[in-house]
Protein backbone atom coordinates (compact mmCIF):
# COMPACT_ATOMS: atom_id res chain seq x y z
CA UNK A 1 0.00 0.00 0.00
CA UNK A 2 0.92 3.66 -0.95
CA UNK A 3 1.05 5.72 2.30
CA UNK A 4 0.22 9.57 1.46
CA UNK A 5 3.45 11.58 0.77
CA UNK A 6 4.66 13.30 3.97
CA UNK A 7 4.82 17.63 4.18
CA UNK A 8 8.46 18.26 2.13
CA UNK A 9 8.41 15.58 -0.43
CA UNK A 10 5.58 18.21 -2.85
CA UNK A 11 5.21 21.87 -2.87
CA UNK A 12 2.36 23.30 -0.77
CA UNK A 13 -0.17 24.07 -3.44
CA UNK A 14 -0.09 20.78 -4.56
CA UNK A 15 -1.65 20.06 -0.94
CA UNK A 16 -5.53 20.25 -2.08
CA UNK A 17 -4.84 17.81 -5.01
CA UNK A 18 -3.33 15.32 -2.42
CA UNK A 19 -6.03 15.89 0.07
CA UNK A 20 -8.31 14.75 -2.38
CA UNK A 21 -6.63 11.27 -2.65
CA UNK A 22 -8.25 8.72 0.53
CA UNK A 23 -5.17 7.17 1.97
CA UNK A 24 -3.83 4.04 0.89
CA UNK A 25 -5.94 4.54 -2.58
CA UNK A 26 -3.96 6.53 -5.01
CA UNK A 27 -3.53 3.40 -7.30
CA UNK A 28 -7.09 1.93 -7.02
CA UNK A 29 -8.18 5.32 -8.09
CA UNK A 30 -5.65 5.81 -10.58
CA UNK A 31 -7.12 3.21 -12.03
CA UNK A 32 -10.58 3.53 -11.88
CA UNK A 33 -10.83 7.26 -13.29
CA UNK A 34 -10.71 6.83 -16.77
CA UNK A 35 -14.07 4.82 -16.16
CA UNK A 36 -15.28 6.93 -13.76
CA UNK A 37 -14.85 10.01 -16.32
CA UNK A 38 -16.37 8.10 -19.37
CA UNK A 39 -19.00 7.29 -16.68
CA UNK A 40 -19.50 10.79 -15.99
CA UNK A 41 -18.68 12.72 -19.40
CA UNK A 42 -19.27 10.07 -22.09
CA UNK A 43 -23.15 10.92 -22.72
CA UNK A 44 -22.04 14.44 -23.63
CA UNK A 45 -22.89 16.14 -26.73
CA UNK A 46 -20.11 17.96 -28.52
CA UNK A 47 -22.33 21.54 -27.98
CA UNK A 48 -21.64 20.25 -23.88
CA UNK A 49 -18.36 19.79 -24.67
CA UNK A 50 -17.49 23.43 -26.05
CA UNK A 51 -19.49 24.76 -23.14
CA UNK A 52 -17.54 27.61 -20.93
CA UNK A 53 -19.22 27.92 -17.72
CA UNK A 54 -18.05 31.95 -17.60
CA UNK A 55 -16.09 34.74 -20.07
CA UNK A 56 -12.48 33.17 -20.46
CA UNK A 57 -12.86 30.13 -18.21
CA UNK A 58 -11.75 26.81 -20.52
CA UNK A 59 -14.51 24.54 -22.76
CA UNK A 60 -15.24 21.19 -21.13
CA UNK A 61 -13.19 19.86 -23.87
CA UNK A 62 -10.05 21.95 -22.86
CA UNK A 63 -10.49 20.56 -18.82
CA UNK A 64 -10.06 17.61 -20.38
CA UNK A 65 -7.61 18.05 -22.57
CA UNK A 66 -5.42 19.75 -20.04
CA UNK A 67 -6.16 16.45 -17.42
CA UNK A 68 -4.48 14.52 -19.95
CA UNK A 69 -1.86 17.14 -20.69
CA UNK A 70 -0.23 17.58 -16.99
CA UNK A 71 -0.50 13.69 -16.53
CA UNK A 72 1.70 13.48 -19.44
CA UNK A 73 4.09 16.13 -17.77
CA UNK A 74 3.90 14.41 -14.16
CA UNK A 75 3.98 11.22 -15.45
CA UNK A 76 7.57 11.78 -16.97
CA UNK A 77 8.40 13.86 -13.90
CA UNK A 78 7.50 10.21 -11.83
CA UNK A 79 9.67 9.00 -14.62
CA UNK A 80 12.71 10.64 -13.95
CA UNK A 81 12.61 11.13 -10.28
CA UNK A 82 12.26 7.19 -9.61
CA UNK A 83 14.89 6.56 -11.50
CA UNK A 84 16.92 8.24 -9.51
CA UNK A 85 17.40 11.31 -11.93
CA UNK A 86 18.46 14.54 -10.15
CA UNK A 87 18.45 16.68 -12.78
CA UNK A 88 16.02 19.12 -12.33
CA UNK A 89 12.91 19.26 -14.16
CA UNK A 90 11.39 22.84 -15.48
CA UNK A 91 7.81 23.86 -14.99
CA UNK A 92 5.46 24.09 -17.26
CA UNK A 93 2.96 26.90 -18.48
CA UNK A 94 -0.82 25.13 -18.51
CA UNK A 95 -2.47 27.75 -20.23
CA UNK A 96 -0.04 27.90 -23.36
CA UNK A 97 -0.74 24.07 -23.20
CA UNK A 98 -4.49 24.11 -23.63
CA UNK A 99 -4.16 27.59 -26.19
CA UNK A 100 -2.00 25.88 -28.17
CA UNK A 101 -3.48 22.37 -27.84
CA UNK A 102 -6.77 23.14 -30.23
CA UNK A 103 -8.53 20.55 -27.83
CA UNK A 104 -12.23 21.97 -29.77
CA UNK A 105 -11.21 19.99 -32.87
CA UNK A 106 -11.52 16.90 -31.14
CA UNK A 107 -14.95 14.99 -29.63
CA UNK A 108 -15.43 14.54 -25.76
CA UNK A 109 -15.15 10.94 -26.54
CA UNK A 110 -11.80 11.29 -28.33
CA UNK A 111 -10.44 13.32 -25.51
CA UNK A 112 -11.90 10.78 -23.09
CA UNK A 113 -10.16 7.82 -24.84
CA UNK A 114 -6.82 10.19 -25.28
CA UNK A 115 -7.22 10.39 -21.04
CA UNK A 116 -7.34 6.67 -20.90
CA UNK A 117 -4.64 5.85 -22.80
CA UNK A 118 -1.93 7.93 -21.57
CA UNK A 119 -3.96 6.91 -17.90
CA UNK A 120 -2.57 3.31 -18.92
CA UNK A 121 1.08 4.59 -19.77
CA UNK A 122 1.08 5.83 -15.98
CA UNK A 123 -0.62 2.69 -14.54
CA UNK A 124 2.14 0.91 -16.36
CA UNK A 125 4.98 2.76 -14.60
CA UNK A 126 3.46 2.74 -10.88
CA UNK A 127 3.47 -0.92 -11.40
CA UNK A 128 6.87 -1.44 -11.91
CA UNK A 129 8.52 1.20 -9.10
CA UNK A 130 9.59 -0.61 -5.50
CA UNK A 131 10.12 0.59 -2.70
CA UNK A 132 12.71 2.55 -2.59
CA UNK A 133 11.43 4.56 -6.10
CA UNK A 134 8.72 5.61 -4.54
CA UNK A 135 10.52 7.78 -2.09
CA UNK A 136 12.95 9.30 -4.21
CA UNK A 137 13.16 12.91 -4.06
CA UNK A 138 13.98 15.20 -6.97
CA UNK A 139 13.07 18.81 -8.03
CA UNK A 140 10.65 20.26 -10.65
CA UNK A 141 9.30 23.71 -10.89
CA UNK A 142 12.18 24.42 -8.39
CA UNK A 143 10.40 22.56 -5.53
CA UNK A 144 11.00 19.34 -4.12
CA UNK A 145 8.78 16.52 -4.87
CA UNK A 146 8.84 12.71 -4.72
CA UNK A 147 7.70 9.89 -6.81
CA UNK A 148 4.95 9.24 -4.45
CA UNK A 149 3.48 12.60 -3.95
CA UNK A 150 3.36 13.00 -8.10
CA UNK A 151 1.09 9.47 -8.23
CA UNK A 152 -0.59 11.45 -5.29
CA UNK A 153 -0.88 14.54 -7.40
CA UNK A 154 -2.09 13.35 -10.68
CA UNK A 155 -4.95 11.44 -9.23
CA UNK A 156 -5.72 14.14 -6.83
CA UNK A 157 -5.74 16.58 -10.19
CA UNK A 158 -8.18 14.65 -12.06
CA UNK A 159 -10.78 14.38 -9.07
CA UNK A 160 -10.10 18.26 -8.97
CA UNK A 161 -10.96 18.72 -12.64
CA UNK A 162 -13.85 15.95 -12.54
CA UNK A 163 -15.71 17.76 -9.60
CA UNK A 164 -15.30 21.14 -11.31
CA UNK A 165 -16.83 19.23 -14.29
CA UNK A 166 -19.92 17.76 -12.46
CA UNK A 167 -20.13 21.14 -10.36
CA UNK A 168 -20.03 23.92 -13.22
CA UNK A 169 -20.49 22.28 -16.60
CA UNK A 170 -22.81 19.20 -16.31
CA UNK A 171 -25.25 21.28 -14.27
CA UNK A 172 -26.43 23.68 -16.98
Amino acid sequence: MLTRPAIGEYAAYFEPYIQLVPEGEVVSLLQAQPELAVRQLGHCTEEQGDFRYAEGKWSLKEVLGHITDTERVMSYRLLRIARGDKTPLPSFEESLFVSNAHFGRFSVSELLSDFATVRQSTLALVRQLDDDAWLRIGTASDKNVSARALAFIMAGHANHHLNIIRERYLQV
